[in-house]
C-alpha cells in the first residue's frame, strides 16, 4: 500500500520561501514518477511539478517556472518542493502525488497524499 506523506506547509509573507516534503513509503519507486499539485479554494486541481524518480528529469507548470524546485532524495525516499519567490496567488492546497510510470508524458496520478496547505499573505 503506498502511503505519501506531506509536511512544510504554512504561512509565509509575499516573496518569502517555504519547502514542502513527500514522504514515500509502500513500494520501489524506482519506476514511479513523483509530482506535486495544488488546489485553491473554488478552483481546479492544478499541476505544479513533476520528477522521475529514476532519472531525476522533472517538468513545470508554468505558472511556477523560475521560482520552485522539485527534487528527491533517494535515501530517504522523499520528494521536496522547494518554493521561493512565494506569491499570494500560490496560497492553496499542496498535494503530493505518485503516477506508477516512469515518464513526465500527461502526469496521471495513482496514489495521492493528503495535502498540506500553503497560505502566503500579501
Amino acid at each position: 500500500q503506498v502511503q505519501l506523506v506531506e509536511s512544510g506547509g504554512g504561512l509565509v509573507q509575499a516573496g518569502g520561501s517555504l519547502r514542502l516534503s513527500c514522504a514515500a513509503s509502500g513500494r520501489t519507486f524506482r519506476r514511479f514518477a513523483m509530482g506535486w499539485f495544488r488546489q485553491a479554494p473554488g478552483k481546479e486541481r492544478e499541476f505544479v511539478a513533476a520528477i522521475r524518480w529514476s532519472a531525476g528529469s522533472t517538468s513545470y507548470g508554468d505558472s511556477v517556472k523560475g521560482r520552485f524546485t522539485i527534487s528527491r532524495d533517494n535515501a530517504k525516499i522523499t520528494v521536496y518542493l522547494q518554493m521561493n519567490s512565494l506569491k499570494p496567488e500560490d496560497t492553496a492546497v499542496y498535494y503530493c502525488a505518485a503516477q506508477s510510470a516512469d515518464n513526465l508524458q500527461g502526469f496521471v496520478a495513482d496514489y495521492w497524499g493528503q495535502g498540506t496547505q500553503v497560505t502566503v499573505s500579501s
